[in-house]
């Protein structure tokens, strides 16, 4: 259930073990499994990766053709056909902010649109490392800078951690191409929401598309970005679809004979790097 109980070491003192379905671990920060000697493990890079990755492209299709001006259309009840500005897609940059299993996804798919496709992870590749697939570059942490300038579409799909927390700042949405379009998948907290906000108003941005907002799970979006016509906030449902399996349930059964076998379990939890 939701929201995650934080004290569950505590009511559960014997726990040598929990498996949470979600990719993510920042629910877990505030509680108190986090840092302790229970094993704990996520579907990281199992998860409903590939209708995250679908909602990604949804977001970049709906402003780019300019389907959020029917909408504005439609309340006028009228047409101003000057109003619509497409964008051709194809040779176009997508810049994903975290290449991991959802990342990985919506590089693929990107690509297969004919967009150049460049994406940044924790660590950069080793020399000799193969490239996900659809990618021509994967960068560093520290390579984020240089490649927001370049991009017409950005994609967040990171983790969030302490070093990801409002990454997307002032800053750097000031680095981003002036009328590019921004998607975050991942957690509202790397956004730090009134710089975003800031960019809107100076005009920065062509579009804006949310599944995930700070304090999500409290309240609704912020007005001054829920009333923006440029901007599109959904409750969390990227990894919906009408598909039900879930891959996180089967390495959940893959880690459960692993823990009985004695052996070592995939995708645990690395407290000092938050996921």
């Amino acid at each position: 259930g939701w929201p995650f109980p934080l004290d569950l070491r505590s009511r559960a003192p014997r726990l040598k073990w929990f498996h949470q379905r979600p990719a993510g671990a920042s629910n877990l920060l505030l509680g108190d499994l986090w840092g302790s000697n229970v094993a704990v493990t996520t579907s990281r890079g199992a998860g409903n990766t590939l209708a995250m990755a679908e909602y990604a492209i949804a977001g970049i299709l709906y402003f780019a053709k300019g389907l959020d001006r029917a909408l504005i259309d439609r309340d006028a009840g009228t047409f101003d056909h000057r109003a619509y500005r497409p964008l051709l897609i194809e040779g176009k940059t997508a810049c994903v902010v975290g290449a991991g299993g959802i990342g990985r996804d919506v590089g693929r798919l990107c690509a297969a649109l004919g967009m150049r496709v460049v994406g940044t992870r924790r660590t950069a590749p080793q020399a000799g490392e193969r490239l996900a697939e659809g990618f021509s570059e994967i960068g560093g942490a520290a390579d984020l800078d240089r490649m927001l300038p370049q991009s017409d579409f950005v994609i967040v799909c990171c983790q969030w951690t302490p070093e990801t927390t409002r990454l997307f700042n002032k800053e750097r949405f000031a680095l981003m191409k002036p009328g590019s379009i921004f998607v975050n998948v991942a957690r509202g907290e790397i956004v730090d929401e009134d710089a975003l906000a800031e960019a809107l108003d100076r005009g920065h941005l062509r579009g804006v598309a949310l599944d995930v907002y700070v304090g999500e799970f409290e309240h609704l979006p912020p007005s001054r970005l829920w009333s923006d016509k440029r901007v599109l906030i959904t409750p969390h449902v990227s990894g919906a679809s009408d598909d039900e399996r879930h891959r996180g349930v089967g390495l959940f059964c893959e880690n459960l004979c692993a823990y009985l076998d004695g052996r070592p379990l995939q995708n645990v939890i690395d407290w000092d790097r938050g996921y």
